[in-house]
């Protein structure tokens, strides 16, 4: 048999075993209580407020662009290639819903360069208005410009050594003519007075008269120009310079192209 201080102690022991293991339990319980408790409370909705926001804004973006763009249908659609800047602000106001946002799309309009607002009128043809302006003001780069005038002052210096050249031929032909005139009216002096008589000489001279006369009218047939001093001299001057510029070379339609460019109000050259 046991002695009883054995079994005192025994019974000792399993009271502390079974308070520790009642102590677990509890614990145990408790979390698993907590746990459940836990996973069964309501969740709060998830918040629609940042995506509801996103969606209007991104709406209002998609209904701005749709007006801008029927606003610019409707403008390309009319034959009109400007109007009174009135029209194209009521024009702006119909295609939006109120009165500010039209404004709005006038200035955006403008800004972008879809229209030309120049004081009271507004150009619906950008582009044709630029090419007008091209063709007023016409732009050139710097490099180009100076590279064309120092050609095309190369040219007017060749230009002007050929011209006094041709100048200087057609005097001296000049020359020679009136000398032919002068030696001819000396001639029929001598042969009217001295070796022949007037009887002889008028027929002589009534048919070289004549001579002079279908000359002048062939001159003029020839080159539409009066049949003077001036004209046969302007005549003789164009052949001599037409000849002195394909001897040198000359490119006389390059040359009326640079004083084109540099000089618009000038007159081409033409043979």
């Amino acid at each position: 048999m046991v002695s009883s201080p054995e079994i005192q102690g025994s019974l000792a022991m399993g009271e502390k075993l079974r308070h520790k293991l009642h102590g677990m339990d509890i614990i145990s319980r408790d979390k698993v209580r907590l746990i459940n408790e836990v996973l069964l409370l309501p969740r709060p909705p998830p918040r629609q407020e940042s995506l509801d926001v996103g969606s209007m804004t991104d709406a209002r973006k998609t209904l701005k662009l749709s007006q801008l763009e029927m606003l610019k249908s409707r403008l390309r659609k009319m034959e009109k290639s400007w109007i009174l800047f009135a029209e194209f602000i009521e024009i702006c106001k119909e295609t939006c819903l109120d009165d500010d946002q039209g404004l709005q799309f006038a200035k955006k309009m403008d800004e972008s360069g879809d229209v030309i607002v120049l004081g009271n009128l507004v150009f619906l043809r950008p582009d044709q208005v630029v090419r007008a302006m091209q063709e007023l003001l016409p732009m050139h780069k710097p490099n180009h410009d100076k590279e064309r005038m120092k050609e095309l002052e190369q040219m007017e210096k060749e230009k002007t050594s050929i011209d006094k050249k041709a100048e200087s031929l057609v005097r001296k032909e000049m020359w020679f003519g009136l000398g032919c005139l002068v030696i001819q009216t000396a001639a029929f002096m001598r042969f009217t007075f001295w070796d022949l008589t007037w009887d002889v000489m008028e027929p002589i001279c009534f048919y070289l008269t004549s001579t002079y006369f279908m000359a002048t009218y062939f001159f003029f047939l020839k080159t539409s120009k009066e049949p003077s001093f001036q004209g046969f001299f302007q005549a003789r001057f164009s052949t001599k310079q037409k000849r002195l510029m394909k001897l040198h070379n000359f490119d006389l339609q390059r040359y009326n192209e640079l004083r084109r460019v540099h000089y618009p109000q000038s007159s081409p050259i033409n043979w």
